[in-house]
């Protein structure tokens, strides 16, 4: 077991202290450093950062970014669901350093769509009825994950379906 305990501080944002939102960094007590491209090949890491080392995930909205000695956590709604994500992350840490052995560790990001990739396959009529300004606000909101194929009453059925086999390649859990 490479992760065995750590403590917590949970607190609002200091740039805007009225956001409903919380934050959370975990303290680890123990350098988790060498399991991070592991975690990362398991998790299918958003971004992977080298220098220091690094793992980015992106789940239900949130940001969560494992380095050796700390975990930071955005947009919670409270400490409970704090509690949970950092439970299920030591979890995933301890599995993946208990199976490195059959893990090939991975020391980038996993593939992310392109914008421009995106637009191509959009009306480009700026018509909002998506609910964005642009096309490309919208292309960037889909390449984020946040807005589908499904969400551009403008396109066809076939462009929504080329849309939607491009972006069929990327993993998005949130």
């Amino acid at each position: 077991m490479l992760l065995r305990s750590f403590s917590k501080k949970i607190f609002r944002p200091e740039c805007n202290p009225c956001f409903e939102s919380l934050h959370c960094i975990a303290y680890l007590d123990q350098n988790i450093e060498p399991v991070l491209p592991y975690l990362n090949a398991v998790l299918g890491g958003f971004e992977y950062l080298n220098d220091p080392p690094a793992v980015v995930l992106k789940s239900q909205g949130r940001l969560i970014t494992v380095q050796g000695g700390q975990i930071a956590i955005n947009a919670l709604k409270n400490e409970a669901e704090a509690d949970k994500i950092l439970e299920w992350l030591q979890r995933e840490i301890n599995a993946a350093w208990d199976n490195n052995v059959h893990i090939e560790p991975r020391y980038q990001g996993a593939p992310r769509p392109k914008v421009i990739e995106i637009l191509k396959r959009l009306p480009k009529t700026n018509c909002r009825q998506c609910g964005e300004l642009t096309c490309t606000v919208f292309a960037v909101r889909v390449a984020e994950g946040a807005k589908g194929p499904e969400d551009c009453p403008a396109l066809g059925d076939e462009t929504k379906q080329r849309l939607g086999e491009y972006m069929g390649q990327f993993d998005f859990d949130d």
